[in-house]
C-alpha cells in the first residue's frame, strides 16, 4: 500500500480555537491541493500554501479543482467549506462543523421552541444594536420597526459621509450585474458577512437554520446573526469601496476590503462571544462529549455495555 502524505489526524484540542483563525479565505479558477498540514492553491499567478488550521471559512468558486487529499486535511482542521458561486453571491454547499458537541444546537432548539425564551433571545439581538436603549419590554413589531428606521438612517448617513448616491437598497437575485454600484457593493459585503457568520455558527455546532427572527429559511439564523453587525461592518465597507472605485471590479474590491476590516477589527472572537451570550452558553469548553439520554436518571456515559436489569 502507498504511503499517504501529511500529518496524523489532530486531535480535537489539538486544533486552533475558532475565534484565534482567521475569517475567510475565497479561491476562484484555481487548483486546490494538500502539501503536508497546509492546502495548496495553483493559480496562473503562481502558487501558494496556506496553513489550513487556521482558516475558519474556505470560499470554493467557479472554476475551482479540490483533490480529495484536500478535502481530507480541511475536515480534520474543522475548517469550514463553502461552495459558492459567481461573486460569492449564492452558497450551495458545506462542510462539517468544528464542534462536535452538541451544546449548542440544544440550547439553541430549546430557546427557539418557547414563545417567551425565543422574544427573549430576539430582545439580547437588538440590546446588542441598542445599548443604550431599554428594548426589554417591546414586542417584535416595534423592535422590527426600530431596527428598519435605524437602517435606513445609517444608509443616509454613509451616503452623506462618502458622498455616494443613495436611493433605496434593491438587487435581483438571478441578477447580480444589473444593480447599481453601491448596491452591487452592499451584496458583496453582505455576503461575506454571511459566510463568516455561517462558519461561526456552524464550528460552534449550533444550527443555521433556527432563526429567533428569521424564520422558514435553512439560513434563517445566519441572518439574524450577521444583521448584528451590518452596520458595523459591511454597510460602511461597500459605500466605502463604491466611492473609491465606483462599478470597476467592485465585488472583488469589497471582499479584499471585508477580509481585511474582519482581521483588522478581530470579529471572530466578537461573534463566538455573541454567540455564546445569545445562546445561553455559560462556560468556555469547546470539548466533543456524547452521552446516551435517559428520561429517568439523566445523561449516562456512552461506550459502556449495559445490562438488562429486568
Amino acid at each position: 500500500m502507498a504511503k499517504i502524505s501529511g500529518a496524523k489526524k489532530p486531535e480535537i484540542n489539538e486544533l486552533v480555537r475558532t475565534s484565534d483563525r482567521i475569517t475567510f479565505l475565497y479561491v476562484e479558477h484555481a487548483k486546490i491541493d494538500r502539501q503536508d498540514s497546509a492546502i495548496r492553491i495553483v493559480e496562473a499567478e503562481g502558487t501558494v500554501n496556506v496553513p489550513s488550521a487556521l482558516i475558519s471559512v474556505i470560499l470554493l468558486g467557479p472554476g475551482v479543482d479540490v483533490t480529495h487529499r484536500a478535502m481530507e486535511l480541511m475536515g480534520e482542521s474543522g475548517m469550514a467549506v463553502l461552495w459558492v458561486g459567481e461573486q460569492g453571491v449564492r452558497m450551495y454547499a458545506h462542510g462539517r462543523s468544528l464542534n462536535h458537541s452538541s451544546r449548542f444546537l440544544e440550547s439553541q432548539a430549546r430557546l427557539v421552541s418557547n414563545t417567551r425564551s425565543r422574544l427573549r433571545v430576539a430582545r439580547k439581538m437588538y440590546l446588542l444594536r441598542f445599548p443604550d436603549q431599554d428594548v426589554s419590554k417591546l414586542t417584535m413589531q416595534q423592535l422590527r420597526g426600530k431596527e428598519g428606521a435605524r437602517v435606513r438612517r445609517i444608509y443616509l448617513e454613509e451616503a452623506k459621509r462618502t458622498g455616494v448616491a443613495w436611493t433605496k437598497r434593491e438587487y435581483k437575485v438571478d441578477d447580480f450585474e444589473s444593480g447599481t454600484p453601491i448596491n452591487k457593493a452592499l451584496t458583496s459585503a453582505h455576503q461575506a458577512l454571511y459566510g463568516l457568520a455561517y462558519s461561526v455558527i456552524v464550528a460552534l455546532g449550533a444550527s443555521p437554520g433556527l432563526g429567533f427572527v428569521h424564520t422558514g429559511h435553512d439560513l434563517a439564523f445566519v441572518y439574524d446573526f450577521a444583521d448584528l453587525y451590518k452596520t458595523k461592518y459591511s454597510v460602511p465597507v461597500a459605500f466605502e469601496q463604491t466611492a473609491k472605485y465606483g462599478n470597476q471590479d467592485i465585488s472583488r474590491h469589497v471582499r479584499k476590503a471585508m477580509r481585511d476590516l474582519f482581521a483588522e477589527r478581530k470579529i471572530l472572537p466578537q461573534m463566538v462571544s455573541d454567540l455564546k451570550y445569545l445562546l445561553e452558553i455559560d462556560d468556555d469548553t469547546e470539548a466533543e462529549v456524547l452521552s446516551l439520554w435517559d428520561d429517568k436518571v439523566g445523561l449516562q456515559k456512552f461506550g459502556v455495555q449495559y445490562h438488562d436489569r429486568g
